[in-house]
């Protein structure tokens, strides 16, 4: 993985998440800000990760509630950097 790809993906987080609503107090109150809804994508390079990957595979480096969306997109970076969604 490139520093490239894990800006990008954070690029499209950022564009989504920062239109939702905070604080979040579960991920269910995100759903309104995603563009499809569960069925969200996000992609950078090679990288996919569906929004519902983030309950299933992620939900271990979430703590919610969330005030910003920078809190929640660090969270998901990290989980994704650990779980090796970039290698």
């Amino acid at each position: 993985m490139t520093a490239d790809t894990a800006e990008q993906l954070r690029a499209e987080l950022e564009s989504v998440f920062t239109n939702a609503e905070y604080p979040v107090e579960e991920p269910m109150e995100l759903v309104p800000a995603l563009p499809d809804g569960p069925g969200t994508t996000f992609e950078a390079g090679d990288v996919r990760v569906g929004v519902m990957d983030f309950g299933a595979e992620y939900a271990d480096y979430q703590e919610y509630p969330y005030e910003t969306a920078e809190a929640l997109i660090d969270d998901l970076m990290t989980g994704f950097r650990e779980e090796g969604l970039f290698d």
